[in-house]
């Protein structure tokens, strides 16, 4: 008896272990890196737009936007066009102050509970030509 005793013991030290092991793997794998996404706000041909016009994120993700074309340009999100109608989130989002000089950047990180939906933006010298881009974020 005393013999099936030290097996089982020896077993429930091996088996512990094993799980131990596996457990710390589990536990050690790191989730999905955030991206950086780039928009250019006016084309490379001189057109009054984002691009690309449409994005799809993941919650935590950072959009760029790079003054590319035709400035002055900004990036500010609507916030009726933004999920649950988030005032206090789109003015996070936004930047208000214009860009001026080609390559000046702006950056957003979207949260990492950012609300899945379109963030609809535009830049404010440039909406009524049409200046409005999109930020899908997948859930």
């Amino acid at each position: 008896m005393k013999f099936m005793a030290a097996i089982s013991r020896k077993m429930a030290v091996v088996l512990s272990a094993i799980l131990l092991i596996v457990g710390s793997f589990v536990l050690s794998a790191s989730p999905a890196a955030a991206e950086t996404y780039t928009v250019k706000m006016g084309s490379d041909n001189g057109a009054l737009k984002f691009v690309p016009a449409n994005v799809t994120i993941k919650p935590g993700d950072t959009v760029q936007w790079v003054n590319n074309k035709l400035a002055p340009h900004n990036v500010v999100f609507d916030n009726k066009k933004v999920p649950n109608a988030d005032k206090d989130l789109a003015t996070k989002l936004s930047h208000p102050k214009l860009l001026n000089k080609a390559g000046d950047t702006y950056e957003t990180t979207f949260p990492a509970d950012a609300a899945a939906g379109t963030y609809t933006y535009f830049c404010q010298p440039h909406q009524g030509a049409g200046m409005i881009g999109k930020i899908t974020v997948e859930g």
